[in-house]
């Protein structure tokens, strides 16, 4: 961000590819419902969250055939928390949790915080980041491995995991008695006709499975800062309750917007479904038009990674901003490093959001591809 605030000075456009903030608008009745309050004292909620929001927060998860009632839920300080109280519930200093990569670059964060070593298991863009063979996993568990961890849909590779490598990944965690934690924040964002299969819906796997949820990219709410932990496990969710009460209660004002959002029409989604596969579909098609970049191709979120025919991703998207333009505009990227674990990998990938409009993106890759021509590592 200090160089492109540089850029900015300097009087360039700069299109921003890196971040995850959807240009969608929040839905109405949400910000409806904290401009109209009736509040006179903004007061803590519960620290698991107000009990009628919880409880609509359930009526959404079985309307999506996960079965759940108000308390398998805690409300958290964005899904952020909510991966914080769940790697502090499951794990002690020094313990494992698997997670293939590339990952969400927090992740690293959160298990840093948590005194969590991440072990990661590798995924390919030549394989468009499938799940690795069963194997991968196996071999990797050990006396200290408590969890696995997987983002579905993705971030920042957009991959959806299908219904079978759920099942698998089922039974990985029984046998070992291990938790599965899914991120799950994406579920409404799939595209050709596939569909989202939570591991809620996993039969036998109530005791080993922990969602994050959170209303940032479902409603475009990222500033709302809330999300929650779900589970039927109720040691994880006695444990997980500990973190609620130390950190006193999630906002309240945000619970407001974020209880009107659940009343949030179908029609908002499928508008939204639509609009991110058209700029998914506009992304890939010019991407690939690039001689020496290869793109994964993904099929949920809004994200994809790309490949470049370049060494280092980090000094490339400091140069594009520090001095590179085409009539005062630029771009800036996430240089994809950051969502390994694995030192030395991802070293010539970017992660791109496409959170723009169909013509800022075709603008925006017309960028990248003129940069390209005259970047020299």
């Amino acid at each position: 961000m200090p160089f492109a605030e540089k850029a900015y000075k300097a009087n360039k456009t700069v299109f921003h590819l890196n971040i995850g903030q959807p240009d969608i608008k929040s839905p109405q009745l949400a910000m409806d419902a904290v401009a109209n309050h009736n509040l006179e004292i903004l007061a803590y909620t519960r620290s698991e969250g107000s009990e009628p929001y919880r409880a609509k927060i359930a009526d959404y998860h079985k309307r999506n055939h996960i079965m759940v009632e108000a308390d398998n839920i805690i409300v958290t300080t964005g899904g952020s928390e909510a991966l914080l109280f769940a790697m502090g519930s499951v794990a002690d200093t020094g313990d494992e949790i698997i997670i293939p990569e590339p990952f969400y670059a927090n992740y690293n964060g959160f298990a840093t915080a948590s005194g969590v070593n991440i072990v990661p298991v590798i995924s390919k863009i030549e394989d468009n980041f499938a799940l690795p063979p069963i194997q991968e996993f196996e071999k990797l568990i050990t006396p200290k491995t408590k969890a696995i961890l997987i983002c579905n849909p993705g971030n920042p590779t957009g991959y959806l995991y299908s219904k079978e490598e759920i099942k698998i990944l089922a039974e990985i965690v029984k046998k070992h008695d291990l938790f599965l934690i899914a991120d799950e924040v994406y579920r409404e964002f799939t595209y050709d006709n596939l569909k989202h299969y939570s591991i809620l819906e996993e039969e036998g796997l109530d005791q080993n499975a922990i969602i994050i949820d959170s209303v940032s990219k479902r409603y475009s709410m990222c500033g709302a800062r809330i999300g929650c932990i779900v589970s039927k496990n109720k040691e994880v969710m006695s444990a997980a309750m500990k973190f609620a009460q130390a950190r006193l209660s999630p906002p309240t004002f945000a619970q407001i917007a974020s209880e009107a959002a659940l009343n949030t029409p179908q029609s908002y989604f499928d508008e939204v479904i639509v609009e991110y596969k058209e700029r998914r579909d506009t992304l890939i098609e010019k991407l690939e038009e690039i001689p020496g970049v290869q793109v994964g191709h993904p099929k949920g979120a809004f994200y994809c990674i790309a490949q470049l025919p370049i060494k280092n991703s980090d000094a490339f998207a400091q140069w594009l901003l520090e001095e590179f333009d085409v009539d005062g505009e630029t771009i800036m990227v996430a240089p994809a490093a950051g969502f390994y674990s694995s030192p030395g990998v991802g070293l010539n990938q970017i992660r791109i959001a496409y959170v723009l409009n169909k013509e800022s993106l075709i603008k925006a890759v017309n960028i990248l591809k003129k940069a390209l021509e005259v970047y020299k590592d």
